[in-house]
């Protein structure tokens, strides 16, 4: 871009007028030099090499004095380089206002000859203003009417920034009622609204605070904040309201023209000209019109004319109040006049109910009666009311009818009917007043439970009771009626296995008698615990439970069983040793028995009901010990049979019997004579002869083992053989039971085993005293040594060839 332009033309006097014409014209000729720069350039910077853009060499530049000029200077150039700087601030807002396209026109000029050429600087816009809201606060007032989807301009924001770094964008913060709507004109223009989501309601929440935030397009973007504050209106949805729907007064027909008769007032909930209430008369005969007057501001009616009540005795009117928005109410009003009280009130039962169930509710409606006054005025205006202490009370539910409810819980057990008595009273004066009395019957219902007599029950049966017979009987009550109050008993719960319990006892439905089904056996079972049951037949059946315990009482029907001294395996009685030397008081043996029985039954007594010789023996009388009560005489014979009875404490008692013999002995081989179980001869020969045979016998047995223990010496010399061993203390062979095994149930504080040892044909037997044992073992019970053998009926002793020596007193000969 040059900064002069050359044209050919014919020479002549036009070539002389051009050099001066050419300045003038030379602007219109060239053309425009252009430059674009940012705002905001900082001071010194370069715009462009001006010279260079003109054709101007360096040295021209401060030559022909390049300058550049405008209505504000903001560029100059530079003498030396020739380049366009920025002299002063360069705002495009300031400058171009809100020009969309900022140019800046300047002209340089250049002497020598002189020149003017053209620029033009184009200043283009940077985000350097945010975006800015003409109002911090925005107040917006909506109707509650408003229907959602309605929208509402807001006042857009400004950004003084053109293109994208002006205004881009709004956004609210997140709220259930509103939202944002962004509309954008055909200009680019972006505009804010909002848009209702939900019906308003002003009634629930008054106002509503959103925050509205501006963003321009820059990077990064700029915003701005608006507070909206919305006021919700209020809208004429709330009609007017009457304090009563009904309004009726009294006057004397004597009341002066002028006078206030009444005031009917209305409120509405609305607001401001919505709730400024006017009244007017509406659907009211012009006569009455002419009568009363009515104030539209206040409500208050009067009379204008003299009231007659001859001519007119009740008056009637609708007022209607009117709101600012246009809605009404009605009510009614009635002006009686007065007259003379010549009249009662009466009581019209319109309705009454024959039964009220107990239990019911308040507010069940039980009766509906009016009443009538054939007065006028407040001699025709009755108040009702009925006798206190009652659960009922009445409220009118319309002109002169009343109901009346249930106020209060109603217990037929308690009160099965009430007479309530109505009293209604005019206004008279003196008032008049009527009564009439009604009866309320209270129907049962099934709110009450069995309830047993007892809290539990304890019944005493005596053993080998009669099967079938009635051992208890339990009664419950019930208040109710009917079915409600019929009470059924059964058996729920027992401690038998529940197969078992109908074996028992079983219960009568109706009478709750309890029945045994079964004789009951103390020793058995000895109480039985049931749980019963008392159901009445209401629907839903309600029931109550007892306890019964059953005590099975014993019976004296078990005989005391003597365990020792027992009978041996063939049914014979066994015998005791006694030494002859056995002093008074010496522990022969001891009588033990039981009795299946308890308590006094079982309680066990010992006598003696028969002695061979009376005075030789005692027997303790609880413990059943057996002792000598003196010393054995010369005359006292050597076998003794003692019969001793066991006897319970039962009414009547029972007993028992055992057979003791006693051989008095000093040694063992004395007492094998008595072993045969003979009766006693009293002819002298027979036991002259019995004699013989028993030291025949005992020269045997000595023989026999002086020969035995000469051969036990001689083994003994060589090892122990197992003969030997029988001879140890502690060691036997035991033979076969002589006393059965339950003999150690007794109480006997001794047990003796018996040992026998074989060697060839001969054996021995010897009785140790030894421990408590087991039942399985044999068991000899006493105090002194001896032995309990069985008696045989044979005379000859080869049938029992055993030698009964007692331990204790075993002397083994030399030999």
């Amino acid at each position: 871009m040059g900064g002069s332009c050359t044209q050919k033309r014919p020479a002549g006097w036009q070539q002389v007028l051009f050099p001066f014409l050419l300045p003038l014209f030379y602007p219109a000729l060239c053309e425009q030099i252009r430059y674009s720069i940012p705002e905001e350039l900082a001071k010194g910077s370069v715009v462009g090499n001006l010279a260079r853009d003109l054709g101007l060499s360096v040295l021209d530049v401060s030559a022909r004095k390049l300058r550049v000029s405008a209505e504000k200077l903001l560029f100059n150039v530079d003498a030396e380089s020739g380049d366009l700087l920025v002299k002063d601030r360069i705002d495009r807002e300031q400058i171009c206002k809100e020009r969309r396209r900022c140019e800046l026109q300047l002209e340089a000029v250049v002497e020598n000859p002189l020149n003017i050429f053209h620029i033009i600087v184009v200043v283009e816009d940077i985000n350097d203003h945010a975006p800015q809201f003409h109002k911090e606060e925005i107040h917006l007032e909506i109707f509650e009417s408003v229907s959602a989807g309605a929208r509402i301009s807001l006042d857009p924001a400004t950004d003084p920034d053109i293109n994208t770094n002006s205004v881009k964008d709004y956004q609210i913060n997140p709220n259930p009622y509103f939202s944002l709507m962004v509309r954008v004109n055909s200009d680019g223009g972006k505009y804010p609204e909002l848009s209702l989501a939900k019906p308003l309601d002003r009634e629930e929440q008054r106002s509503h605070s959103l925050i509205l935030t501006a963003l321009d397009g820059g990077d990064p973007p700029r915003s701005a904040t608006a507070q909206i504050e919305i006021a919700v209106k209020d809208t004429n949805d709330n009609p007017p309201v009457f304090s009563e729907d009904e309004y009726r007064i009294s006057v004397s027909e004597n009341l002066p023209p002028g006078s206030s008769v009444m005031l009917v007032t209305a409120t509405d909930q609305d607001e401001g000209a919505n709730a400024e209430i006017n009244y007017y008369f509406r659907s009211t005969a012009q006569s009455t019109r002419h009568m009363f007057s009515l104030d539209e501001k206040t409500g208050m009616i009067k009379n204008n004319q003299s009231l007659d009540f001859e001519d007119i005795e009740r008056y009637t009117m609708e007022v209607e109040a009117k709101d600012g928005g246009g809605l009404s109410a009605q009510c009614k009003v009635i002006i009686d006049i007065l007259d003379e009280n010549d009249n009662s009130p009466e009581i019209i039962i319109t309705s009454l109910s024959d039964e009220i169930l107990e239990g019911s509710l308040p507010g069940i409606v039980v009766a509906l009666f009016k009443t009538r006054d054939r007065d006028s005025g407040g001699n025709g205006e009755v108040s009702c009311h009925i006798g206190r202490g009652v659960p009922f009370k009445i409220y009118s539910s319309s002109n002169n009818y009343y109901k009346m409810v249930t106020d209060g819980a109603l217990d037929r057990e308690q009160t099965p009917e009430y007479n309530v008595t109505i009293t209604a009273t005019d206004r008279g004066k003196p008032p008049l007043s009527t009564s009439t009395t009604i009866t309320l019957h209270i129907a049962d219902i099934n709110d009450n439970a069995p309830v047993f007599h007892q809290a539990s029950y304890v019944v005493h049966v005596a053993e080998n009771n009669p099967p079938g017979a009635s051992i208890a009987q339990v009664s419950a009550s019930d208040p109710d009626l009917g079915p409600n109050g019929h009470v059924s008993y059964s058996i729920v719960a027992s401690d038998l296995e529940p197969r078992a319990l109908s074996s028992y006892v079983s219960m009568s439905a109706q009478s709750g008698v309890v029945f045994a089904q079964r004789a009951f056996d103390h020793e058995q079972l000895r109480a039985l615990e049931l749980t019963l049951q008392a159901r009445d037949h209401g629907s839903p059946a309600l029931s109550a439970n007892v306890s019964l315990r059953v005590l099975v009482g014993d019976r004296n029907d078990n005989a005391p069983r003597v365990l020792y001294p027992a009978l041996g395996p063939d049914g014979s009685a066994l015998f005791d040793t006694v030494p002859r030397a056995a002093q008074p008081g010496y522990l022969v043996t001891k009588v033990v028995a039981v009795d299946a029985d308890s308590g006094h039954n079982a309680w066990l007594s010992y006598h003696v009901l028969q002695a061979s010789e009376p005075g030789l023996f005692s027997v303790g009388l609880r413990t059943g010990e057996v002792r000598t009560a003196r010393a054995l005489g010369d005359r006292d014979a050597a076998r003794q049979r003692l019969l001793v009875a066991v006897r319970d404490g039962g009414q009547p008692p029972l007993s028992a019997t055992a057979t003791l013999l006693l051989v008095f002995v000093d040694s063992l081989q004395e007492a094998l004579p008595d072993l045969s179980d003979h009766p006693e001869s009293t002819d002298p020969h027979a036991e002259l002869q019995f004699y013989l045979v028993v030291a025949l016998a005992l020269i045997s047995v000595l023989f026999l083992l002086a020969v035995i223990l000469a051969i036990a010496l001689h083994l003994r010399r060589s090892s122990i053989p197992a003969v030997w061993r029988c001879f140890q203390p502690g060691l036997c062979v035991k033979s076969g039971p002589v006393v059965p095994p339950n003999c150690s149930e007794g109480t006997l504080p001794y047990s003796y085993n018996l040992c026998v040892a074989h060697t060839g044909k001969t054996e021995f037997n010897f009785l140790r005293c030894s421990e408590h044992l087991h039942s399985t073992q044999d068991i000899v019970c006493g105090d002194s040594p001896g032995a309990l053998i069985p008696l045989h009926s044979g005379n000859d002793l080869t049938s029992h060839p055993e030698t009964l020596t007692p331990e204790l007193n075993l002397q083994t000969p030399h030999l």
